[in-house]
């Protein structure tokens, strides 16, 4: 039985979870596909294959790496992704979402795998960074790793982990939670289908206004 009464720290995801980046991130993928002519994603086979380590979900995508260079694919992907990045949106109900919890004296932070510049401009662009207490990438001071970065930020918030929350989309956002010993919430349309979120036995909800019943 989950608890989520005593929560007064929330961890978030950013990309699938705040952000609504899923069909950014097919394009960018398919773009990459079709000039190798390899078949292209539609939604719902992105979410049935997506996983970390990314290069799993590049094989599952049909990319063969005795024919096509890791590096040079993985690159490609990102710079489609940089320019098409512009056209995200916040989920629509995320800011009346963090706005609720902050008015609820919540703390909350950011704990991503992007990088964090790269990441740091993104959310900028938001007008939503003043919510949070601090805003953790990838290849910063803390880690090189989202699960170190997610112990060493759950040290800093010094809170007892019984009230402190992770809330994600992927399964990989499921096991840092677990790594780090905390709750976590996770919502099924960013970019793992709510099949596979299921099966980790977490919390999981379609949209934000099931977290505010909780």
């Amino acid at each position: 039985m989950h608890n989520f009464k005593n929560i007064k720290s929330i961890i978030w995801d950013w990309n699938g979870t705040l952000l609504n980046d899923v069909d950014i991130s097919i394009l960018s993928m398919n773009q990459m596909l079709e000039k190798r002519n390899i078949p292209l994603l539609n939604v719902e086979k992105y979410q049935s294959i997506f996983t970390f380590p990314v290069q799993d979900y590049y094989v599952k995508a049909g990319v063969n790496f005795e024919e096509h260079e890791w590096d040079t694919v993985a690159m490609e992907f990102i710079n489609n992704y940089r320019k098409n990045i512009v056209r995200a949106q916040l989920h629509t109900d995320a800011v009346n979402t963090l706005e609720y919890f902050n008015a609820r004296h919540i703390r909350q932070f950011i704990l991503s795998a992007m990088e964090q510049v790269f990441l740091d401009e993104t959310i900028n662009i938001t007008g939503i960074n003043g919510i949070f207490e601090k805003i953790i990438g990838l290849n910063n001071h803390y880690a090189a790793t989202k699960e170190v970065n997610a112990q060493r930020l759950i040290a800093d918030i010094n809170m007892n982990k019984n009230e402190i929350c992770m809330i994600g989309d992927t399964i990989h956002d499921f096991e840092v939670a677990q790594s780090a010993g905390v709750e976590c919430i996770l919502v099924s349309r960013g970019h793992q289908s709510h099949t596979r979120l299921k099966s980790t036995g977490a919390l999981v909800v379609r949209d934000f206004s099931e977290l505010w019943k909780l």
